[in-house]
């Protein structure tokens, strides 16, 4: 029993010793944190409220202050974590945004700006090779998809073809060119037309062509394409249909689901639209592309609203002083009768004893005076009343401060409102009820409205780029401050300050809409007349009275982007959509690799062997020719920074040569290409040679394919295949080696031919 006794008792005096302790730390971490605050040092004081929050978790003043500071410091993070991004210092900004998201896990401003700062750092140390394939075929689609044509100065062949011939004819060389398959349809009605390419790659080409001979195409299979008279009614028949449902996840408003299909239907021509707004989603049937840039347009405007929280500090400073100095002499006087004017006392001599007679039957009011009196008045039958002085020395000063501090969380472009304050009942009117009779005064009943009274706040914010906030502001701070009688009804007096304008802020910039100071100042003296107007001697025969007041009262708005309007660069990309009659895509071409083991490959169907011009001519079986290598020519060069030179691609000892393919590696960060052009070997009989050229800038890869025109046979021999055009961009070396490359005869059977290298010495 005595143990457990003093087992108690040890307990109980920790807890008394430690509970203050704990209680009194806390209180401490609090008043830090309140200091680091007014001093906005809002990182420090997060986390002082931190520290006595997590002391006293049930304190709801800690818990206050804390979830208070923890957007505030998260904001000050973002804020500073954006100027360092804006500096180049990616690092450092991405630590930043890391501490505002560990900080206010819910900030989206902080989660959108890690993102946004994480892929800026990707991006600078893995350039991209080529644009990132999307999820879905659609999205892949429409990543693939090419702007706005634009030409350079820097000629770069890829095909060169000039043709006047049957547009079956052209179709049919541009395929064998590029090793694809050329179908037609069975109503098409084909023309003589002349076609001249320069620079332009296979969809390009085809293209041109569809537009001279006014046809279109679509691909069939990755190497095959359809080509028919270009008609709406054929359009329609051939065009490719699909159905897509897209589900809209942050609409919140009826109308923003219709504007969305609107802009689907209008732009894109769609008329196969359906939206359901329980789903908030709309399902599209339109063609490829049609579906794909309706992709685009949703993901353009499927986004999240932008959100600001506007910090509004209103304060009101008032300042009341007074002073009374002086002396209030009497300034009046009154004189008075007697009560006993009217009676004559008598003194017994013998005794000494002074009586005063009454006449019984008469009254004399007080004061009154028998006419026979008049003549035997003296100062005795007066009294004289004088004041009294009163000497006054007062001092008076009194300062006010109230300090209201709302926040208020409003969506981009949606009125968001605070009201604190009281409602005022005020009479509007009054009405007679059809009741009572003659003689009968009838009920009057009074109409009341409510007044909202205090701080009434109506503000309007708009995020616009570069971390601006626009705001329509509406402040109205009203109070009662005094009552009037209309009508015989007390009527409330409202005294109103009041704000309305449209201003621009920097994101997280204070400004101050108005300081309205009002200041009032009374001096009266009171006293005898000319002493009291006497400059010293006032003060002994008056009274001098000052009074001084100042009010001023002072807006100030404080905007904070917490969630800001997420825009990547595929919302602003550029995309050609084809003419006003006819809606399509523009795709960027492939590079193709050839696949390991085969000498080489024409670019656009790697491994495998284009169809014949025409299947039904028979083509010579010629078998491969053994010992045919190519050479450079010269085979080492040497050129100055930024000089340009040209360099040639032989072939030697091959035969029966109809397309030479082959594959080109230089370092980029040394050489840049300039131009392709035909050597002269595929032309030695005269023929239009086609140059199919690819190039990789990043790795510095470059494919060529040189081909002569169908049915013109092969050629032998030895001589300059193509003729390569190169600046030299920075001192040292680059090697020039051919890694892939052969050739084909006439029947596209591969010939062998070996492979080479040169140097090129920058100075």
């Amino acid at each position: 029993m005595r143990r457990f006794v003093s087992l108690a008792t040890i307990v109980f005096v920790v807890l008394a010793v430690t509970l203050p302790v704990a209680a009194d730390s806390a209180r401490t971490n609090y008043n830090k944190g309140m200091d680091a605050e007014k001093r906005q040092d809002y990182e420090r004081a997060f986390e002082y409220y931190q520290e006595a929050y997590r002391q006293k978790p049930k304190d709801l003043r800690y818990r206050t202050a804390y979830e208070h500071t923890k957007f505030l410091a998260g904001a000050a993070h973002v804020h500073r974590g954006q100027l360092l991004r804006d500096g180049g210092k990616l690092d450092e900004a991405l630590a930043e945004f890391q501490k505002a998201s560990t900080i206010d896990p819910s900030s989206f401003i902080a989660q959108q700006e890690l993102r946004r700062t994480q892929d800026m750092i990707n991006k600078a140390t893995n350039p991209p090779q080529s644009v990132a394939p999307m999820p879905d075929s659609l999205r892949k689609r429409l990543a693939e998809a090419q702007g706005p044509v634009e030409l350079s100065a820097i000629s770069n062949v890829p095909i060169t073809l000039k043709l006047t011939e049957d547009t079956k004819v052209i179709y049919e060389t541009v395929g064998k060119l590029a090793g694809i398959n050329v179908l037609f349809d069975p109503d098409y009605t084909s023309r003589k037309i002349r076609i001249e390419l320069n620079g332009v790659t296979l969809e390009e080409a085809l293209g041109i062509i569809a537009l001279e001979s006014k046809t279109f195409w679509r691909p069939v299979t990755p190497n095959t394409v359809f080509v028919a008279t270009d008609n709406p009614a054929k359009r329609k028949e051939l065009d490719q249909s699909v159905i897509k449902t897209f589900y809209l996840s942050n609409l919140s408003q009826a109308t923003e689901l219709q504007d969305v299909v609107n802009a689907v239907r209008t732009l894109l021509e769609v008329q196969r639209i359906q939206q359901l707004q329980s789903q908030n989603a709309i399902i599209v049937r339109g063609t490829p592309d049609q579906i794909a840039l309706a992709q685009k347009l949703v993901d353009d405007l499927d986004k999240a609203k932008s959100e600001v929280v506007i910090d509004v500090v209103v304060m009101q400073v008032s300042r009341d002083k007074s002073r009374t100095l002086g002396i209030t002499p009497p300034t009046s006087t009154s004189i008075s009768l007697n009560n006993n004017i009217n009676t004559t006392p008598t003194t017994n001599p013998q005794t000494g004893v002074t009586t005063t007679p009454t006449t019984s039957g008469t009254s004399t009011a007080s004061g009154g005076i028998n006419l026979n009196r008049i003549g035997n008045l003296n100062a005795t039958d007066f009294t004289i009343t004088i004041p009294g002085i009163t000497a006054s020395a007062i001092i008076g000063d009194s300062n006010t401060k109230i300090i209201q501090n709302p926040q208020i969380r409003a969506l981009d472009g949606q009125k968001a409102t605070l009201k604190i304050g009281d409602r005022v009942p005020v009479a509007t009117g009054s009405f007679q009820p059809g009741i009572g009779g003659v003689g009968i005064n009838p009920l009057v009943n009074t109409q009341f409205q409510y007044l909202d009274v205090g701080v009434n706040i109506d503000i309007t914010p708009r995020v616009h780029a570069g971390r601006e906030v626009s705001l329509k502001v509406s402040l109205d701070i009203s109070s009662v401050t005094g009552n009037s009688n209309i009508g015989g009804i007390s009527q409330p007096i409202i005294g109103q300050r009041k704000i309305e304008h449209e201003i621009r802020l920097k994101e997280g910039e204070v400004n101050l809409l108005g300081g309205m100071i009002e200041e009032d100042q009374t001096q009266s003296l009171s006293g005898l007349p000319i002493l009291a107007q006497i400059p010293f001697l006032k003060y002994f025969f008056g009274q001098d009275v000052r009074d001084h007041r100042e009010n001023e009262l002072v807006f100030a708005l404080i905007p904070h982007i917490v969630r800001g309007p997420d825009v990547n660069d595929s919302n602003q990309r550029l995309i050609d959509v084809g003419t006003a009659n006819a809606l399509q895509l523009r795709h960027i071409s492939k590079v193709e690799t050839v696949p390991a083991g085969q000498a080489a490959a024409l670019a656009g169907a790697p491994g495998q062997a284009p169809p014949a011009a025409n299947p039904a001519r028979p083509t010579p079986s010629v078998a491969p020719v053994t010992g045919a290598s190519f050479l450079f020519d010269p085979g080492a060069i040497t050129a100055a920074k930024a000089q340009t030179f040209t360099v040639n691609i032989l072939i030697s000892g091959a035969q029966n040569v109809y397309s030479v393919p082959l594959q080109l590696n230089y370092d980029p960060s040394k050489l840049q290409l300039m131009n392709v052009s035909n050597g002269g070997f595929l032309s030695q009989d005269g023929q239009t040679v086609a140059l199919v050229h690819r190039e990789d800038e990043t790795t510095g890869t470059l494919q060529i394919t040189a081909t002569r025109p169908p049915n013109s046979g092969g050629v032998s021999g030895q001589g300059s295949v193509v003729t390569l055009t190169f600046m030299a961009k920075a001192s040292g070396q680059s090697p020039l080696t051919i890694t892939r490359g052969g050739a084909r005869d006439p029947s596209m059977q591969a010939i062998t031919v070996n492979g080479a290298q040169a140097v090129v010495t920058i100075q």
